[in-house]
């Protein structure tokens, strides 16, 4: 017996390699997942793999008729409809570890673009303009770091500011003592971050208690001083209050690579906000995550169809 697996949204071959180099599997690569190829090879499908541009919806796994697995190459499951997954039995797979590295990479990037104000000097460079004063900037050395969650990507963006000669304050309900320890950070509470920190760099799910959580109270309460990084997830930073706080000079600086409305719509005020590094997405987006990705998704699939298990799905309990 074949199983046939659908990849979409451009995912790794080479990532997939576990199940294209084996027989019993046919790996179909369609990448526009409105196309009339993707719902015929869906209606046909055991196991989907996407990454984030196509939302895998209650239509979209009603027209899935033979489907048992869905991998998201990545960490979040925000395109994924869970509910609707468990009950018609579909195991949901992500890779959380694969692209931990590339995450907290791109947060580095943000944070020294954003403090050396690197994307404003260099489009007044290539306008003609020589600044240099306009754009004196500040070092991380010695600056406090704010981690709003410290789990992977937050714990190894620790590690970076550590050899930056950063001290670090997280507020993590579910970070141990000992972990904390071992990562030479300091737990505090969300309120001693907020008002203490001169970089907050935030790394949390999208949740009910997360869904704004850095709201306009929030960036009140932040030193005029201080930047805010979000490489997480849309929706955590309140969009309207961020730009709002920019314009006004509430703080001094923000670099967002995720976003409430993606693609971020043309009309969003963050748009022409001052002080502001914006990045589409691109947390993940290494030549190296993605084959990581992928990888943990295949190795997930094979043990479903192959081995019966499903141990390693998020929605396990709920699978019959």
């Amino acid at each position: 017996m074949t199983h046939l697996i659908l990849a979409t949204d451009k995912v790794s071959a080479e990532g997939l390699k576990l199940l294209h180099s084996d027989d019993r599997f046919e790996v179909v690569h369609v990448d526009d997942s409105s196309s009339q190829e993707f719902r015929d090879a869906l209606a046909r499908a055991e196991a989907l793999v996407v990454r984030s541009a196509t939302e895998v919806d209650s239509g979209l796994l009603s027209a899935a008729g033979l489907l048992k697995a869905v991998g998201r190459a990545g960490v979040g499951i925000d395109n994924v409809d869970v509910v609707t997954a468990s009950e018609m039995n579909v195991a949901v797979y992500n890779a959380p570890g694969g692209n931990t590295v590339a995450a907290a990479e791109l947060t580095m990037a943000l944070m020294l673009s954003l403090v050396r104000k690197v994307p404003s000097a260099e489009r007044s460079l290539r306008d003609g303009r020589w600044d240099r004063a306009a754009f004196k900037g500040t070092e991380l050395r010695r600056k406090k770091l704010g981690l709003i969650g410290a789990g992977r990507i937050g714990g190894e963006v620790a590690k970076r500011c550590h050899a930056f000669e950063m001290q670090t304050l997280v507020y993590d309900p579910y970070l141990t003592n000992e972990r904390a320890e071992e990562l030479g950070v300091k737990l505090v509470g969300l309120t001693e971050v907020i008002e203490k920190a001169d970089i907050i760099s935030i790394h949390v799910p999208l949740t009910d208690e997360t869904r704004g959580l850095i709201d306009a109270e929030a960036l009140e309460s932040m030193k005029p001083s201080t930047v805010v990084i979000n490489a997480s997830r849309g929706g955590v930073v309140d969009e309207h209050a961020l730009a709002e706080a920019l314009r006004t000079g509430v703080i001094a600086g923000a670099a967002l690579d995720v976003y409430e409305q993606e693609p971020l719509p043309a009309d969003s005020p963050l748009r022409d906000c001052p002080n502001l590094v914006l990045t589409p997405h691109l947390g993940g987006s290494t030549a190296e995550a993605q084959v990581e990705v992928a990888r943990e998704v295949a190795a997930h699939i094979f043990d479903l169809l192959i081995e019966r298990d499903s141990s390693g799905a998020v929605n396990a309990p709920s699978l019959r």
